[in-house]
């Protein structure tokens, strides 16, 4: 804990997408059981449960959902899909989706 009172969680780069196991990180659709493997997986998912693009910054993919406050914003670039941005999915869509080791 820093001298302010503020917890600052520092995560393993080199392991960013692998469990403690070893194993590479994948975000999954509960209901269905489906492994997100593209941004447009992902964003069908999201809009049927009512989550819209939102245009505001060019260099990210984000989405709003109207009902709430929440924004998800995710890389461009599929590649750099992370574990961090797997997890704010998940905390934002209760019991749709999960965050699973491969």
């Amino acid at each position: 804990m820093s001298g302010n009172g503020v917890v600052r969680l520092v995560e393993n780069p080199g392991a960013e997408c692998q469990g403690s196991n070893g194993r590479r990180k994948v975000l999954v659709h509960v209901c269905s059981n489906e492994v997100i493997t593209s941004y447009s997986v992902l964003e069908r998912k999201l809009s049927s449960l009512g989550w819209e693009r939102y245009y505001d910054d060019p260099d990210l993919l984000q989405f709003h959902k109207r009902s709430t406050v929440h924004l998800i914003s995710l890389p461009k670039d599929f590649s750099k899909f992370k574990s961090m941005h797997m997890y704010d999915i998940v905390v934002k869509n209760r019991n749709e989706f999960e965050v699973r080791d491969m």
